[in-house]
């Protein structure tokens, strides 16, 4: 980074016309600027120090001084030893010298600005998501993302504080971008960002409009509508191209604005026809929504898996500024699959479903009245409990509008602590608790937001939704001036629907400890046929491999027909290891010598088999150890990794004929089958175990095939847990493989799942093997992590 001279700056100014005098002298216009802050604990030498802000005191430029400042920057002259930059706007002049003291890195990013009274973070996200799957298959990074949920610049990674950093922290984090080699960048641009200069002197790539509601309208923020709305428009006059809402409201004045700006292009978006990116034929298919969109460019349907109606504008949006970037729509369909937000709409519920817990950041009228519109359409019949706030000395209009608005659509209302800052937290509440009253709805105040989550969540009598707005996944509160550190919604939540559960015997370990009480609860178990395969570092652990087969005792006690098919990689490769012998892996698959496979046999055969048999056997549940070699079970031949590689004694199974099973199943037993199986010849081959399972299921058509695994289940985004798939009928399943959703070892997984499907399997589950006691939760409804196949 180049370091200019003071004199640099006080020209920039200069021509700026910002300057209130010129005569400095010239040893000072000399000396180079090392450092730009407006923080006097990160002064150092040579450091030109700003002061601004409603909060600043004397005594930092003091501190400044002391630290090392030689100049300093204001609107007024202070009485220190020091030569005073005197200028007539300083954030104007801020801005201008920030852009130029980090060299103007912007210039060298591809820059997306988003703004919009909601919506923002969902559509910054979006196209994060988008971005980063292009970038990926490019062998590219991570785009670097400014929001008002968090901040990644290829240095920083860091829970936001401002939806738009002070001008600046925003040049830092481009420069940032720019020297750790990103490409892209999205940020949300508030409107006070654009107001008050935060962007000043910045072009945005693309600048999309979402919306305008009524919001931010106080002495500090914005003294009418008008004000809030001209400054979000103020976007256009720096942005090459322009993405506009035809949905949003006043949006022909938008548009108006966006033509008149410095956009060299403007592209439509919206569910009105005449849009550029139109979208149409929405509609929820399970806990998915699909949608067509018709562009210039493509016309296909797209998925989102986060839920929410209202998000297909903000998808719709994110489609608009990656057509201006010139993304193939493949990665948009891919990245919208993918998309998550944390913080908007987290979905919880107790295991019986009695209590659906929703988490949003929903914060003003827009957000809360499509949060209610959504929530009332996708959830029908049930009552809603409402959780918010509202932050101390700003957007004040907020209190009467989120008071109306909850106590019309709730059933209870709990006011509790948001952001109050310095304003007293009870003053807060009892305004908005006015409008709450109008709208006769009862509501409580519980300043304490742990317990004002608790209460809702405890005190729901019928099927209900509770909402709890504002917060989202942020860690901290502000208190005063600080900044204090305190758990997350989400970990209210949770904790709240586990109590509650506990409180109405409805937890899964406690009926687990009285399993004879829960076995009428199994009984349509009775005389079906469950094939489990149990494998991965899941049998390993001692603890849960004993849940397990408790699990598998339990089913049997209730009339179920339980084969276990097993792995056992580990077992062999310490044997291996023990024994001297090399062992290597082509392609995921473990190379075979005759020897090796002697090794294999002992580890399986002798080893995992008769552990699981005699542990069902303690349990008083009939086990007969098999392999795929008895009785001719599974036939295979050798073979051969995808890149031609010979594996040795590495079998692929041909045919299978399951009569030695069935005769266990006739004498009472439950077999536990090794996947070792035999060539022509008889000579032993090893296969895969999940393929050993899924042959065996469909050769004898079992009514469930379950996989204790060593992962959560099958998740969209395999980098992303909160992508996980509870439930996916065939065709989704079979997109997932064909469209690259799913990598590496979940391949053959989810593939042997389709399978066995077609093939007349009842259903199949992926369940997470090391929870304890997760294959009797699935059979109790209790949903334990994992996913459920279905025709």
């Amino acid at each position: 980074m180049n370091y200019y001279a003071l004199e640099h700056y006080l020209d920039l100014l200069g021509q700026a016309q910002l300057l209130q005098h010129s005569d400095f002298p010239a040893p000072l216009r000399e000396q180079t600027v090392r450092r730009l802050t407006c923080d006097s604990r990160t002064v150092g030498e040579q450091t030109l120090f700003i002061c601004k802000g409603a909060h600043f005191k004397e005594e930092y430029l003091h501190d400044a001084l002391r630290a090392g400042a030689f100049c300093y920057l204001s609107e007024r002259a202070y009485a220190v030893d020091a030569p005073c930059i005197l200028v007539r706007d300083v954030r104007k002049a801020m801005a201008l010298v920030s852009a130029e003291y980090y060299n103007r890195p912007w210039e060298q990013l591809r820059l997306i600005g988003i703004t919009g009274t909601k919506g923002k973070s969902s559509t910054t996200y979006f196209v994060k998501y988008i971005l980063d799957e292009y970038q990926k298959s490019r062998g590219g990074k991570e785009s670097g993302v400014l929001s008002s949920i968090d901040t990644y610049d290829g240095v920083v990674r860091e829970e936001s504080h401002l939806t738009t950093p002070e001008s600046i922290d925003l040049q830092r984090h481009f420069r940032n971008a720019v020297d750790s080699g990103l490409s892209y960048l999205e940020m949300e641009v508030s409107s006070q960002a654009l107001k008050y200069d935060r962007t000043l002197g910045v072009e945005f790539d693309v600048g999309c409009f979402l919306n305008i509601g009524r919001d931010h309208i106080s002495a500090v923020e914005h003294p009418d509508f008008e004000d809030y709305f001209s400054s979000k428009l103020r976007l256009f006059d720096q942005c090459r191209v322009a993405c506009v809402n035809l949905d949003s409201d006043r949006a022909e004045e938008a548009l108006a604005k966006a033509r008149q700006g410095s956009a060299q292009r403007v592209i439509t978006f919206g569910t009105d026809p005449k849009a550029q990116v139109y979208g149409y034929d929405i509609r929820k298919k399970g806990n998915d929504i699909l949608f067509q969109v018709r562009t210039p460019d493509f016309h296909r349907e797209f998925r989102l898996t986060m839920p929410g109606l209202f998000n297909v504008s903000n998808a719709l949006a994110a489609i608009a500024i990656c057509t201006a970037l010139g993304i193939p729509d493949h990665y948009m369909y891919v990245g919208l699959n993918k998309a998550r937000v944390s913080g908007r709409m987290e979905i919880y519920a107790n295991v019986s479903n009695q209590v659906i817990a929703i988490v949003d950041y929903a914060h003003n009228r827009m957000s809360f009245e499509t949060l209610y519109q959504s929530v009332k359409a996708e959830y029908p019949g049930r009552d809603i409990v409402t959780v918010f706030g509202c932050p101390g000395y700003k957007a004040q209009e907020r209190r009467r509008d989120l008071g109306e608005l909850s106590g019309r659509y709730s059933q209870r209302v709990i006011l509790t602590e948001e952001d109050a800052g310095e304003e007293p937290l009870m003053d807060i509440c009892r305004e908005i608790a006015r409008y709450v009253e109008q709208e006769h709805c009862p509501y409580s105040i519980v300043p304490d937001r742990g317990e004002a989550i608790a209460t809702a969540i405890l005190g729901c009598e019928r099927e209900s939704v509770v909402l709890v707005t504002g917060k989202g996944n942020e860690t901290r509160q502000k208190r005063g001036l600080a900044y204090i550190d305190c758990p997350t919604d989400v970990e209210y939540v949770r904790q709240a629907l586990k109590q509650y559960d506990v409180e109405h015997h409805l937890d899964g370990e406690e009926m687990l400890r009285a399993v004879t009480q829960a076995l009428p609860r199994l009984r349509p178990y009775r005389g079906r046929t469950i094939l489990v395969k149990y494998g991965g570092s899941a049998l390993e652990e001692e603890e849960n491999r004993q849940s397990i087969l408790e699990d598998i005792a339990a089913l049997e006690m209730a009339g179920a027909r339980v084969i276990v098919v097993h792995g056992g990689g580990k077992a062999i490769s310490l044997l291996m290891t023990r024994l001297g012998l090399e062992h290597r892996f082509v392609g995921g698959y473990r190379v075979t010598t005759p020897r090796g496979m002697e090794t294999a046999q002992m580890a399986l055969t002798g080893q995992v088999g008769p552990e699981l048999a005699a542990g069902l056997q303690a349990l008083e549940v009939p086990a007969l150890t098999l392999s795929g070699r008895d009785g001719g079970l599974i036939q295979a031949v050798e073979k051969t990794a995808p890149d031609g590689t010979a594996l040795g004694r590495v079998g692929q199974i041909v045919s299978v004929d399951p009569a030695v099973v069935r005769m266990a199943l006739a004498g009472g037993y439950v077999p536990v089958i090794s996947p070792v199986s035999a060539d022509g010849q008889h000579q032993a081959l090893n296969v895969n175990a999940d393929d050993a399972a899924c042959a065996i299921a469909q050769a004898l058509q079992v009514d469930e095939l379950v996989f204790l695994t060593d992962v959560e289940g099958i998740r969209i985004d395999k980098d992303n847990g909160d992508t996980l798939a509870p439930v996916l009928d065939l065709d989704r399943a079979q997109e997932l493989i064909d469209s690259g959703f799913v990598e590496g070892g979940m391949v053959p997984k989810l593939s042997s799942c389709v399978s066995a499907i077609r093939a007349k399997v009842g259903r199949v589950a992926v369940l997470d093997g090391r929870v304890r006691h997760s294959l009797l939760l699935y059979a109790l409804g209790q949903n334990p992590s994992g996913t459920v196949i279905v025709p």
